[in-house]
């Protein structure tokens, strides 16, 4: 896609003016120069223009606001000045892959006062000896090189400032929600209020317990009580056959 056509695309019906962010990566130059940006962009504070097939900057409007300019992967090897004429406050610039070669091209980035990040990765310049001291007597302004200051610390990187940002966030839904504590406490009754519901099952359990075996021995006596009442009715039968048979026996004693 050419590079006008792209720039439309990503205004979205927005007026350039309004748009503060833009990203044209991989769609095509004008015969290596920039094409369809204008002036108008004036509130343009972060421009990506990478693998675009670039060997100028001439075409480079002016963007006071910018502080961002991605510029890898292109075929750019000088005209650099251009840039601190037409973006005075960048704070961080992206050369890597390009086609640069010597400290006098990059010399032109001195006048850019504000710069504190340049990546020159992949470009020639960097199999220079002592390239990153000369880079960094040459261009005082700047704290990182290619991702590292002069001590080999790393630059921080923009999405571990969002992420802090989302810690503090989180810190402060926590003092929201209140402290933890009173939630556990609530836990805490909820399981006492569950344990003793066990209990008072338990104890409910044990005592139809002991019902049914009390209603399991008296049915045992009243069947014991049977048993014995059958016993002495039995008793009494034969006392009075043996009576009855006694005045019999007496009887024929006289007989005889």
């Amino acid at each position: 896609m050419e590079m006008k056509k792209r720039i439309n695309l990503e205004l979205r019906n927005r007026a350039p003016e309004k748009v503060t962010e833009l990203v044209l990566d991989n769609c095509r130059s004008s015969n290596g120069e920039i094409e369809g940006l204008n002036d108008s962009f004036k509130e343009l504070e972060f421009l990506s223009m990478a693998n675009v097939e670039l060997t100028s900057l001439a075409k480079l409007p002016t963007l006071s606001k910018l502080r961002k300019l991605e510029l890898s992967d292109n075929i750019i090897s000088g005209g650099l000045e251009v840039l601190a004429e037409r973006c005075p406050n960048l704070t961080y610039l992206n050369l890597s892959g390009n086609k640069i070669k010597d400290l006098g091209t990059v010399e032109a980035l001195q006048n850019l006062k504000n710069l504190k990040s340049l990546d020159l990765f992949n470009c020639e310049i960097t199999n220079l000896e002592d390239y990153r001291d000369s880079i960094f007597e040459l261009l005082q302004q700047i704290t990182y090189l290619d991702g590292f200051d002069q001590e080999d610390n790393e630059a921080p990187d923009s999405e571990d400032d969002d992420d802090e940002g989302d810690e503090d966030d989180d810190d402060e839904d926590e003092d929201e929600a209140g402290p933890p504590g009173e939630y556990e406490e609530e836990d805490d009754e909820d399981d006492g209020g569950s344990d003793l519901g066990e209990g008072e099952e338990e104890e409910e359990v044990g005592l139809s317990y002991l019902m049914k075996e009390e209603i399991q021995d008296e049915d045992d006596d009243d069947d014991y009580v049977e048993e014995g009442g059958d016993e002495e009715e039995e008793a009494e039968g034969i006392r009075g056959e043996k009576r009855k048979r006694d005045p019999e026996d007496e009887g024929e004693e006289e007989d005889d």
